[in-house]
């Protein structure tokens, strides 16, 4: 992740190992959870020393920073010891998020809505804006835009097709496989296509994805997996939250808030960047529905 993205929400650092953990090799999720797990001690460890502790090596250590973002290990170093501060400046402790059965409303409403603020978090910490600047930049120019997903994924790809075609864009929506697959043949260079698959391994969405990237269009993947099967055929991945999920708030419902936060960015820029002919289309679907609220 490029070092300019900005840490919000408090403790970045933990939001980046949470969500990038499932792309490290072992050796580095080691030294992730370390640092994870105690800041204020290695803070104090030099790259060696850090090397020693998790039985990895300094090279592997290095490429840990990195994956974080950050340029090297001191620069780590100084995030770790800043963190550690935080943490010792008597903050009260994030409260637990499981849900049981009997737990009031009130209560439920709580756990829900810090256990989001948290997805939203991690998944900004870990948003590759080079990797969405790209994605930006292929949707805007695209001639069509074709967008893959089944179940809750099936829902964001609704919800981002319809910005798309409010700001005047050619954009399809497709939860049905065998339709997605023929809609994916017709697509060409200069076309986009846009996978949505928390677990990167949905086979529905990653064959339609496949067939787009083979016809030579532009390919696109979010997922809380971007070590996962979706990323072969994806020119450009951008990975969501991997929020933990619990018998009464499944992965559906965990997935769908940070991928709803990726399809905004995506849409955002997007507008951004067509803004001339953006806005008047916008502004005539809005009059175009203007009776429809009116009493």
């Amino acid at each position: 992740m490029p070092q300019e993205v900005k840490e919000i929400f408090g403790s970045a650092l933990a939001s980046k190992v949470r969500t990038l953990g499932p792309s490290m090799t072992r050796s580095m999720q080691r030294v992730a959870e370390a640092v994870a797990k105690d800041p204020a001690g290695c803070a104090a460890l030099t790259v060696t020393g850090l090397a020693e502790l998790t039985g990895t090596s300094e090279a592997t250590v290095v490429r840990t920073a990195r994956l974080l973002g950050y340029p090297g290990y001191r620069d780590l170093r100084l995030a770790l010891a800043g963190l550690a501060a935080q943490q010792q400046s008597g903050r009260s402790p994030a409260i637990t998020t499981d849900i049981a059965v009997d737990d009031p409303l009130a209560d439920v409403v709580a756990k829900l809505a810090y256990d989001e603020q948290q997805t939203l978090a991690d998944t900004a910490a870990g948003l590759d804006t080079v990797q969405l600047g790209a994605a930006v930049a292929a949707t805007a120019s695209a001639r069509r835009i074709d967008v893959y997903g089944v179940g809750a994924s099936g829902l964001v790809a609704q919800d981002l097709t319809q910005k798309l075609l409010r700001i005047g864009l050619i954009a399809q929506a497709h939860s049905d496989p065998h339709l997605a697959v023929t809609n994916a043949v017709q697509l060409r260079s200069g076309d986009v296509a846009i996978a949505i698959t928390h677990s990167g391994a949905t086979g529905d969405v990653i064959e339609p994805l496949r067939v787009a990237f083979e016809h030579g269009s532009t390919t696109v993947a979010i997922t809380g997996r971007p070590g996962g099967a979706v990323a072969q055929y994806a020119d450009h991945v951008l990975t969501t939250s991997t929020a933990r999920e619990s018998e009464l708030r499944p992965a559906a419902m965990s997935s769908r808030t940070s991928q709803l936060l990726v399809v905004d960015c995506l849409f955002v820029g997007v507008a951004q960047r067509t803004y001339e002919t953006a806005a008047p289309a916008l502004a005539a679907s809005y009059e175009a529905l203007a009776h429809r609220h009116r009493r």
